[in-house]
């Protein structure tokens, strides 16, 4: 069996992720810190998944591409380099890791890609301007690879709401602001990272094997209700 492939593992939903597959799979993780787990089934590299050289990487049956980023500002303080380093993170990251591994997950077992968007594509935000338009940008690219790519490779996307993950410290300052952030949601409370995790290695696994090209929404029902 391949490998899967965890690009942003050590943090957050990744490193959630990253638990929770190790024990009925080898991972291999790319991030610029390590996840500080020891296990036999895990494979680290230290890199910059938008700069360095990507490793070769023998058998692969999925990726998982986890960066992303949370920049919310009013469209006067927003500025055209915050709307290239969100698209570049979010976008051209994940683009530049399908495009090198892509081969190799077409000849792995059950292969499947999961990018992750967010609530804010879906419905709008304020503030939202520059992360929203990189997030449509990894929706675009999920239905498009979906469809080149079928039948052998599926490719979903998942579109949190605001999660408790290390990106999202700082708005998620005390007890009482994540209180206040959770009551916003019609479920009121903030997801937890193990929450979305375990959706991605749901459609990671055998029994999503009818689903491509969609975003499934883990928001707490705001963008629907």
């Amino acid at each position: 069996m391949g490998a899967l492939l965890i690009v942003g593992g050590s943090k957050g939903i990744g490193r959630a992720l990253l638990e929770m597959e190790l024990e009925k799979r080898k991972v291999v993780n790319i991030s610029r810190t390590e996840p500080n787990i020891q296990h036999a089934n895990l494979t680290h590299y230290k890199l910059d998944a938008l700069k360095d050289e990507l490793p070769e990487i023998e058998e692969i049956d999925g990726i998982v591409y986890c960066p992303g980023s949370i920049n919310l500002k009013p469209i006067g303080s927003l500025k055209q380099e915050d709307f290239q380093q969100d698209f570049e993170v979010n976008v051209l990251g994940a683009v530049r890791v399908i495009q090198h591994y892509f081969r190799k997950v077409k000849k792995g077992n059950n292969p499947s890609i999961v990018l992750f968007s967010t609530v804010a594509v879906k419905r709008g935000m304020a503030f939202h301007a520059s992360v929203a338009a990189a997030k449509a940008g990894v929706e675009g690219i999920t239905k498009s690879l979906a469809a080149e790519f079928a039948p052998t490779i599926r490719v979903n996307c998942i579109a949190p709401s605001i999660t408790d993950t290390p990106l999202a410290a700082h708005l998620l300052k005390n007890e009482e602001r994540k209180e206040a952030l959770g009551n916003n949601h019609p479920l009121k409370r903030v997801g937890e990272a193990h929450e979305v995790a375990a959706v991605a290695s749901f459609l990671l696994s055998e029994k999503a094997k009818n689903i491509t090209g969609q975003i499934w929404g883990v928001d707490g029902g705001m963008g629907s209700i």
